[in-house]
């Protein structure tokens, strides 16, 4: 399991989202924020965050990520780099590169691509 500095990640409701893309928007672009992000639509470009993002479940990206954490229920087509945890649930699943100081797969997960923990 993620340490415990990163529950907060796991703990957080839908409400507690400034910023999201709902389930009935497809968006095309390059996207960044600085505040907390969840994706419950479809996305295809490229994502740049200095924050944390949740791929929620039933949400389809295509995309190469960049961000602080990402939480991953839903479908992930891209590379993903982070700079402290990626966490795929047991109803995510991510084709692509992972780098990340942290990666957590839960049983259930799928995952295709090459994985690179940093410090």
């Amino acid at each position: 399991m993620a340490d415990s500095t990163n529950n907060d990640l796991f703990e957080r409701e839908d409400n507690d989202y400034v910023t999201y893309i709902a389930s009935d928007i497809k968006f095309s672009g390059n996207i960044h924020f600085e505040k907390p992000f969840i994706i419950k639509g479809q996305i295809s470009g490229n994502i740049d965050a200095t924050s944390d993002l949740v791929v929620d479940s039933g949400a389809v990206v295509n995309a190469d990520i960049s961000a602080e954490r990402v939480v991953v229920r839903g479908k992930v087509t891209g590379n993903i780099k982070c700079k402290k945890v990626v966490f795929v649930t047991s109803t995510g699943s991510v084709t692509g590169d992972i780098t990340s100081a942290q990666v957590v797969l839960e049983p259930g997960s799928s995952f295709t691509g090459r994985c690179t923990m940093i410090k």
